[in-house]
């Protein structure tokens, strides 16, 4: 293995730069090079963040023999593509999610990721907080007992008014889900990560709470104006805004989640609570440094992330003394070192979500999609 492991982000949005400022925080990696569809803007970026190379084109990064590791941080329909090519041009990637725009795509990239031999991820990055991964070992200990019920979600604000436009409304740019995909996934992804049990069976409602939104014009022809004088088009919507969903884990553990990206107030708002035996569990992204820990017939407790009182896992996550607060840049630095641990030291266990967790994840937005049109239960 090299000494320097080199790595290059594809894109220029707020992924991207939240990548680029994570891989500027990791020892032994140098963050290489940029690539942007304006090759001004890959060059201007290259410039602040001191990167070796600049590109427009990621057939011309592909063909650098100097990078190891190509981060996808471009628009959902561009990541099956890109990570094709990333795979059979021989360079490690770790993708953002979803791995492709639906489970055929994502199931054809497995394949040629186990044949590759290449280490490969998706940012499920709400696994690496250190309050999490301490839940996780407090359950697979059996401190608590067997876990039998979860709820949770994720809610958001961004789409609360109809004027709320972005790419991710278009589902051949982003998909034929939108609040499930973009934001469930990580809920189920995170739960079956504390649990160790995939969901195999889901049963969901889905609603979307304005048919039509205003999409700001690029033009001035055929547009209407909103209060404001800005001109729009009217763009019929097909994804969800929001949802309920009930789920059953392979270890029979039962639950529920729903998804928002409609209520005012909630602007990242991730959080469950775990029921076992003897005690329960509840933890909120946005509150990430506590977990609260119940119990029925003692004083219930309040764990403060700090290095000192977590397991061994845990504590190799919290990087700074109790007190001093972590949150979510932290979290995608450690989904990184994990992933680049794994490319230094292949036989190591990691924790990071690989193809297969991101494959598996499609399936379930599958399902639940499938559940809400024929309004049943459905296995993934």
């Amino acid at each position: 293995m090299k000494e320097l492991i080199r790595a290059a982000v594809v894109g220029t949005g707020f992924s991207a730069m939240a990548h680029l400022e994570a891989l500027k925080r990791l020892p032994g990696v140098e963050a290489a090079a940029i690539v942007s569809r304006s090759m001004e803007k890959a060059e201007q970026i290259a410039t602040e963040y001191r990167l070796a190379y600049a590109y427009s084109s990621i057939d011309e990064l592909l063909e650098n023999p100097e990078i190891d590791v190509i981060h996808n941080c471009t628009p959902n329909v561009l990541h099956y593509e890109l990570n094709k090519k990333i795979l059979l041009a021989g360079k490690h990637v770790l993708s953002e999610k979803p791995l492709a725009l639906n489970s055929e795509q994502s199931a054809e990239l497995l394949q040629i990721a186990k044949e590759s031999g290449l280490v490969h991820g998706v940012c499920f990055n709400y696994r690496h907080y250190p309050i999490v991964e301490e839940a996780r070992v407090r359950i697979a200990n059996g401190e608590m007992g067997r876990p039998h019920l979860v709820s949770g979600g994720y809610l958001q604000d961004w789409c609360l008014y109809d004027s709320d436009y972005s790419w991710r409304m278009d589902p051949e740019l982003n998909g034929e889900s939108r609040a499930i995909a973009d934001i469930g996934s990580h809920w189920c992804d995170t739960l079956q990560h504390l649990l160790s049990s995939r969901i195999t069976r889901v049963m969901a409602d889905l609603t979307i709470l304005h048919s039509s939104r205003k999409k700001p014009a690029v033009s001035e022809g055929s547009t209407f104006s909103n209060e404001s004088g800005q001109a729009f088009t009217s763009v019929d919507i097909s994804t969800e805004d929001a949802g309920n969903v009930l789920v059953q884990f392979e270890n029979g553990v039962k639950g529920m989640f729903n998804v928002s990206q409609v209520t005012a107030g909630k602007k990242n708002h991730l959080h469950y609570t775990i029921s076992l035996a003897d005690g329960s569990i509840e933890w909120d992204q946005e509150e990430p440094n506590r977990l609260w820990i119940g119990k029925r017939s003692e004083p219930n407790q309040l764990l403060m992330k700090d290095p000192g009182l977590l397991s061994e896992t845990a504590g190799s996550y919290a990087h700074f003394p109790g007190g001093h607060q972590e949150g979510w840049p932290d979290c995608l630095k450690n989904l990184m070192h994990s992933f680049y641990n794994k490319i230094e030291h292949p036989g190591v266990q990691s924790h990071f979500a690989d193809f297969e967790s991101g494959h598996y994840n499609m399936r379930i937005v599958d399902a639940i999609l499938k559940s809400a049109e024929e309004e049943r239960w459905v296995e993934v």
